[in-house]
């Protein structure tokens, strides 16, 4: 095994087309879970990311081969220096343009696909080791994110749950409802720390409503309670707990 490891880290055809399979099959792990759910950037969007990620470092080591034995006179004649780290370098700004056109604003005040582009990046980051032979970091580094997307998700929804502070989606009859809802609220001895009023017109069903940020008492502090008392009010027309 270790034979073959070590030959692998040489720089030839055989080892150039096992590093780009390796960046395409962890990229296609990664972005098959995030195709299930219907995520941004899913299975063939990682696949070619990762595969282009190795081939930027498989270039600069190409370059850096051909500079020190077919290149180099015309290298020295030119005085010609070369960093093979930036074109890594230039890949990794890159998919900082592309994740940042994945992050949008949602409705409600929230944001979405922060995870889908530290995804990638940490995609990229993992191809780009792939390119360079890093064989051992690639394995690792591809059961930390699997375990960061797939494993860690339902727990961080449970931990969030389980907070205090909670933030709340409702939506209402009228302005002059918002009273009644706080009452609700305080009968629970819930804390309100901010209401915000989203602009709508009550047309085609539309209704106004409002972003509370809460803190909920000691004593109840269940977040299905809350929103059942919330549900309760006839002048309540949907009430939605707001996650990040």
């Amino acid at each position: 095994m270790e034979e073959l490891i070590s030959s692998l880290r040489e720089f030839n055809l055989v080892s150039a087309a096992a590093r780009l399979l390796l960046a395409m099959a962890a990229g296609g792990v990664i972005g098959y879970g995030r195709s299930r759910k219907e995520r941004a950037a899913g299975f063939r969007t990682y696949m070619l990311i990762s595969v282009g990620a190795a081939m930027s470092v498989l270039l600069a080591l190409y370059q850096y081969h051909m500079l020190q034995g077919a290149w180099a006179d015309a290298a020295a004649a030119t005085g010609n220096k070369y960093d093979a780290s930036r074109l890594a370098a230039q890949v990794v700004t890159g998919i900082g343009f592309l994740g940042a056109g994945i992050i949008i604003k949602a409705s409600h005040q929230q944001v979405r696909g922060l995870t889908t582009a530290t995804g990638l990046f940490a995609t990229v980051c993992l191809s780009m080791a792939a390119g360079a032979g890093f064989y051992e970091a690639v394995i690792l580094t591809l059961l930390l994110i699997e375990l960061v997307l797939n494993v860690m998700s339902p727990l961080e929804g449970e931990f969030k749950r389980r907070l205090r502070n909670i933030t709340l989606n409702v939506e209402f009859d009228s302005v002059d409802d918002i009273s009644a809802i706080c009452e609700v609220m305080e009968d629970m001895h819930a804390q309100i720390f901010d209401i915000d009023i989203e602009r709508s017109v009550q047309k085609d069903d539309q209704y106004p409503s409002a972003i509370f940020i809460l803190k909920l008492s000691r004593e109840n502090h269940s977040h299905s309670a809350m929103l059942s008392s919330l549900a309760e009010l006839k002048s309540v027309r949907s009430v939605q707990e707001l996650v990040a």
